[in-house]
């Protein structure tokens, strides 16, 4: 399943999501694609979508079964213990990283013991 949201953006964009997805609400697109046609639908919105902004939701091998793609968006995807979280930005400042301590990307508990095994 694959869900992609996109705001401000233009028409065009949205004609080209219907081909392969149903709009089930204005901006919101729903459907069930390869994960080939997946990730060039998302190089698609990536060049249409211009001022606009867009996230996209879709099936992954991870623990919750999700993942999170995000363009031009105020709020980023980060790992949290092995959960993918929607990090919003506190007013003020400018747009969240997806790093950890000192900019090292972060592992979950869960993924360290899958990886290298209970120890």
């Amino acid at each position: 399943m694959t869900v992609i949201v996109v705001a401000a953006c233009p028409v065009g964009l949205r004609g080209h999501l219907t081909r392969w997805l149903l709009e089930i609400s204005p901006g919101v697109f729903v459907g069930r694609t390869t994960r080939r046609v997946r990730e060039l639908l998302w190089v698609r919105v990536v060049e249409m979508v211009r001022t606009g902004r867009a996230i996209m939701v879709h099936q992954a091998d991870n623990e919750q079964g999700l993942a999170f793609t995000v363009h031009e968006h105020n709020w980023v995807p980060v790992d949290f213990e092995g959960i993918n979280l929607m990090l919003r930005p506190a007013p003020g400042t400018g747009p969240a990283t997806q790093t950890g301590v000192a900019g090292r990307p972060r592992w979950s508990d869960a993924s360290k013991r899958r990886r290298f095994g209970r120890r």
